[in-house]
């Protein structure tokens, strides 16, 4: 498919299994479920984490909500910013519910902890992952490709370890995303070549992704390819889960790069074929 347009877990996270009762703290006769209720924000039920700060009346509301409020929800008096120095000290002994409990994660972990779990937790929905932002798509691991052939049918899906990914037209103005999947090993893969606006010129960057979290994609490793009159560009890598996305790589250059004249070395026509290899380590 091709768009144009603008450019291990926490050491110290426990599991907590909801079919069990949960675990105590020490030196306490408390459920670590009953002390984690006491910190529910009265808006969205989300937690109230450090720093923690109530109104006059010592009412808590969370971090994300406070900005949106004029007044306290609890009791409609004004919003303070005195700190709960208690609440904080008991938070600091409390392990909270990851927020993708309802969808099957059972780890509960400490408040310093929690955020960056959830940024990497495979119980996350998963967002489109195709490049832009126009598809706003969320769902399930297993949702992903049902989605992309029925709502993105201009992507192509090619078989086999060893393919050839074919970009047309790599000469068109402006920003330009080319985009296909590759199915082996009984999983598929995400390949983009995205071609971006630079003070100098273009440069075009091509990573592959695991359509699958970030563990199984340390099972694999990717390699692309260019090949031409007596030349070979290559790069080798462990492939990103697209929970991760590829900004980051993008941004860090953690990807094969080159600019618009090395893309000539290799284009035929103004088509640019890149081989890709997807091995098992």
């Amino acid at each position: 498919m091709m768009r144009q347009g603008p450019a291990a877990l926490p050491p110290r996270a426990a599991m907590c299994n909801p079919s069990q009762r949960a675990p105590y703290l020490a030196g306490t006769t408390v459920p670590n479920s009953d002390l984690a209720s006491l910190f529910e924000c009265p808006v969205c039920f989300d937690y109230v984490l450090p720093p923690i700060l109530q109104c006059h009346s010592g009412h808590l509301v969370c971090s994300t909500c406070r900005p949106k409020l004029s007044c306290c929800p609890t009791c409609r008096g004004p919003l303070a910013s005195i700190r709960n120095l208690a609440m904080e000290k008991v938070a600091n002994s409390v392990l909270f519910p990851c927020k993708y409990a309802a969808t099957g994660c059972w780890l509960a972990l400490r408040h310093t902890e929690k955020a960056e779990h959830e940024e990497m937790c495979e119980f996350r929905p998963y967002v489109c992952p195709c490049p832009g932002a126009l598809c706003k798509w969320q769902g399930s691991l297993e949702a992903v490709m049902p989605h992309l052939m029925h709502q993105h049918e201009s992507i192509t899906t090619l078989q086999g370890e060893d393919i050839v990914f074919l970009a047309t037209d790599i000469n068109l103005p402006g920003a330009v995303d080319w985009v296909m999947t590759q199915s082996c090993f009984g999983v598929h893969f995400m390949l983009v070549l995205e071609k971006q606006e630079k003070f100098h010129g273009h440069q075009f960057f091509a990573i592959v992704q695991l359509i699958g979290t970030h563990k199984q994609a340390e099972n694999f490793a990717y390699r692309l390819e260019l090949n031409g009159h007596r030349r070979r560009l290559t790069w080798e890598a462990t492939p990103r889960s697209i929970h991760e996305g590829i900004a980051t790589a993008i941004r860090n250059s953690d990807c094969l790069v080159f600019d618009t004249r090395m893309a000539q070395l290799f284009a035929e026509n103004g088509n640019l074929g890149i081989n890709v290899t997807i091995s098992m380590c």
